[in-house]
């Protein structure tokens, strides 16, 4: 884990290549090719830690999973849970986390979009499920989970039977697979047209810049200053969209990572605070006990069922 050489406090740990975030899983697997690299996720994968606790990332990511059983995903403003089936896309620098159950089994891949380099158009706007400012999820069905699995197991097949490091078939598969998702992903999404006035476009972009920054940033005024406008006027704003506080919304964030650390790691107390970047255990037990009526040892002792 690195550490900030100021306050000897652990970062949010950024990973520049595939391979480092593989051997930070830990896994046992590596790529060749380091702008992709497709992993198949298999029931019972013992080489895979079951908790990653938040990171980033300078590559994007899909995964399609089936049999979720616990799986866990820690993305946006909320914790997701009871899964049968999902769809994730992620950008790079976006902040995530997961709990990983060993039922779960499906298609991870993980690129950087010069693998595409025959491809002319602007990648993001081609792609508008990769969003630079969230991740797009999915809960699917175990029936369209298997519509899907075909057309991943057409990318895996050609990237796993390739002879060439670029992986030059795979990747026009991969291609032609991300325009099938997009038909996909822009039926699945009419409901954002929901947001329509002003209001409502601040509050959505406020809670995507909580679900990237909870970490670094905890006031009302550091958001205000992000989206340009004045705490006052964005208080207002997400009290008329959504009928809560702005700084619940921060604070949810940050419970809902806190929990799972507690619930998923053996990291101690101490450790958990630093890694949510509290000042000391202390603040963050006052933190925790506040938003919960437990403490953090308490929360876990429940948690395990002790």
């Amino acid at each position: 884990m690195m550490r900030d050489p100021a306050s000897g406090k652990e970062m949010i740990p950024n990973y520049k290549e595939i391979n480092d975030f593989l051997a930070s899983i830990p896994s046992d697997y590596r790529t060749a090719n380091p702008l992709f690299y497709c992993l198949r996720l298999k029931e019972n994968e013992g080489s895979i830690h079951h908790y990653k606790p938040p990171y980033r990332k300078e590559f994007y990511f899909i995964a399609l999973v089936n049999n979720a059983g616990k799986t866990q995903i820690t993305y946006d403003n909320t914790n997701v849970t009871k899964l049968d089936s999902f769809l994730v896309f992620q950008s790079p620098g976006l902040l995530y986390s997961f709990y990983r159950d060993n039922s779960a089994n499906g298609y991870l891949i993980y690129f950087k979009k010069e693998i595409f380099s025959f491809f002319k158009p602007d990648f993001e706007k081609e792609f508008p499920f990769f969003n630079i400012l969230h991740s797009h999820f999915f809960k699917l069905s175990s029936v369209r989970f298997h519509e899907f699995a075909p057309h991943f197991e057409e990318v895996f097949s050609a990237y796993e039977s390739s002879r060439d490091k670029r992986h030059k078939i795979a990747a026009i598969k991969f291609l032609a697979l991300l325009y099938q998702l997009k038909e996909f992903t822009t039926a699945f999404n009419e409901w954002e047209k929901g947001f329509t006035n002003p209001q409502q476009i601040l509050f959505q972009r406020f809670v995507q810049l909580v679900n990237n920054f909870y970490i670094e940033k905890r006031t009302v005024e550091e958001y205000a200053e992000l989206l340009h406008v004045t705490p006052n006027h964005l208080s207002q704003c997400v009290k008329e969209a959504s009928g809560k506080k702005a700084l619940s919304f921060i604070n949810e964030r940050l419970l809902s990572e806190a929990k799972s650390l507690i619930q998923f790691t053996d990291y101690d107390m101490a450790q958990i605070a630093y890694q949510l970047n509290f000042s000391d255990p202390a603040n963050f037990g006052k933190f925790f006990k506040k938003h919960t009526d437990l403490s953090p040892l308490q929360f876990r002792l429940s948690s395990s069922g002790q």
